[in-house]
């Protein structure tokens, strides 16, 4: 155990890197897709319940961990509950690692679009085309995932001041300044107050449905960065008399007005361009569908369309590399908790990141199968992190290491209830709806089968072999971080 030495210099750069970390590819394409299959105004109700019934919550307790034992997911858990306790971070740790590998090919995908937008746009009248040819018909995603690896790690090796917390400072005040760009030009535009209407405008009758709280939910817990493990690292960095009550909020509120943003931006532009059915058919084409199909299509046919294609594409890219920045960091954390030196762990994580993310930037199915095995992974280190804070004593941990005497914002009896019985129940409604979708909408032959890119099968297959591997390294790995035994 090691170089726990540096610290974030101010409370604006904790406040912006956690945002960075937050806000992401998902808030500007899966949000505005989701929120318009699911009720509009509806689902950002149900959205904002979710803030306060999973996301914040499990923040805090992220952020609590990191700062109280001073060690990451490799060895949090294991100091605060027992060392036979340790692999359950060491699973919330890799699977957000794993996610890493995936999700620098996504980084690559917004940084190639936006040098796209910078020279000739005759490629985007047939954006279809264009995006076929760039995936499944050229290096150009391994190159670009190598880039965004690159990238991210030349900046975290500048360590967490002058590495992650200054590019920060830059990153985010720029990415809202291009989304709100992006959503009032949006708002400008002839019928652009139809798409409004359609995000913002309730259907009551669709708050009785399960599907928009289950979806609603999902993007919650997805969206906000809330056990990832990326908190959990921030919070190692954090000096003792820093209070984090008031960022957990501060991060999951600046998440969502990052997603409202896009959503605007998104929604207007779709439905002042197309004639409602086809707009409908835009926003559900998927995450890669809306944004590189789609997107490109809609923005041509506007004044001045390039230009504010290309303020699209650059926000996105920065919301992308501030997420990969925090996932770096996270894998960086991991070594040098086990006792690898801040030096060689960051060449360490670029290099295993770029060669383990080259199957995901060759093959789009590999992308998919890796996006829907351990973005639901997620899930189950929501879990892990509150049977931790459990077995610790869910009230114990809110009295002891959340409201300490450094905290002038403690955290009520509500968090008690929420992380002790809430979060454990939209766990399991989580997996049964998201496994019962696979045996019925996307793959009901092959649902059962490991092989196959949406099954039940391969997500048990990939996350046991995970879980059996830590069990049986348990024991060298709490070694290693100084977990406590008990």
């Amino acid at each position: 155990m090691s170089e726990n030495n540096e610290q974030f210099a101010t409370r604006w750069g904790i406040l912006l890197a956690a945002i960075g970390m937050a806000v992401g590819t998902g808030n500007i394409w899966r949000f505005p897709r989701v929120a318009a299959a699911n009720g509009g105004g509806a689902f950002l109700i149900a959205w904002l319940v979710f803030m306060f019934a999973w996301s914040i919550p499990l923040v805090l307790s992220e952020f609590a961990l990191g700062k109280h034992t001073r060690r990451g997911p490799a060895g949090a858990i294991g100091h605060l509950i027992g060392a036979r306790h340790n692999w359950l971070g060491a699973f919330v740790g890799l699977c957000t690692a794993f996610i890493m590998f995936y999700y620098s090919v996504v980084t690559g995908w917004c940084l190639k679009y936006f040098v796209a937008t910078l020279g000739s746009t005759q490629h985007f009248a047939e954006p279809e085309a264009y995006w076929q040819q760039f995936t499944t018909g050229s290096i150009e995603p391994v190159v670009y995932h190598f880039a965004a690896m690159a990238i991210g790690c030349l900046i975290i090796s500048r360590g967490v001041v002058k590495g992650i917390e200054r590019t920060n400072r830059i990153l985010i005040p720029l990415l809202f300044l291009l989304l709100i760009a992006a959503a009032a030009r949006a708002l400008t535009l002839p019928g652009a107050m139809k798409g409004l209407g359609f995000l913002f405008t309730p259907d009551w009758g669709q708050l009785a449905s399960h599907k928009v709280w289950l979806e609603a939910l999902s993007q919650s817990a997805w969206s906000v960065g809330a056990a990832w493990g990326l908190v959990m690292t921030y919070g190692v960095y954090l000096k003792k008399r820093d209070d984090f009550v008031l960022t957990s909020y501060t991060t999951a509120f600046g998440d969502y007005s990052a997603s409202l943003l896009a959503g605007i931006a998104v929604m207007c532009t779709v439905f002042a361009v197309l004639p409602e059915v086809d707009a409908r058919a835009a926003l559900g084409a998927g995450n890669e569908g809306l944004t590189f199909i789609w997107l490109p299509k809609l923005f041509e046919q506007i004044p001045a369309g390039r230009f504010f294609l290309a303020l699209f594409f650059l926000a996105l890219s920065f919301a992308a590399m501030s997420s990969l920045i925090a996932m770096i960091e996270m894998s960086t954390r991991i070594c040098v908790d086990l006792g690898i030196t801040r030096r060689r762990a960051v060449p360490l994580v670029g290099v295993v990141g770029f060669l383990l993310g080259i199957p995901s930037a060759w093959k789009l199915g590999v992308f998919q199968n890796q996006d829907w095995v351990w973005g639901l992974g997620l899930m189950v280190s929501g879990l892990f992190i509150a049977l931790a804070v459990a077995v610790f004593g869910t009230d114990r941990f809110r009295r002891e290491v959340i409201n300490t005497e450094d905290e002038p914002h403690p955290v009520g009896r509500w968090f008690t209830f929420v992380m002790r019985f809430v979060v454990p129940v939209e766990f399991l409604a989580l997996m049964i709806w998201w496994f019962y979708q696979s045996a019925t909408n996307y793959d009901r032959e092959g649902w059962w089968n490991p092989l196959r890119t949406y099954s039940v099968g391969t997500t048990v297959l990939q996350w046991g072999g995970l879980i059996v591997v830590l069990l049986l390294l348990n024991r060298w790995w709490a070694a290693r971080v100084g977990a406590k035994e008990q």
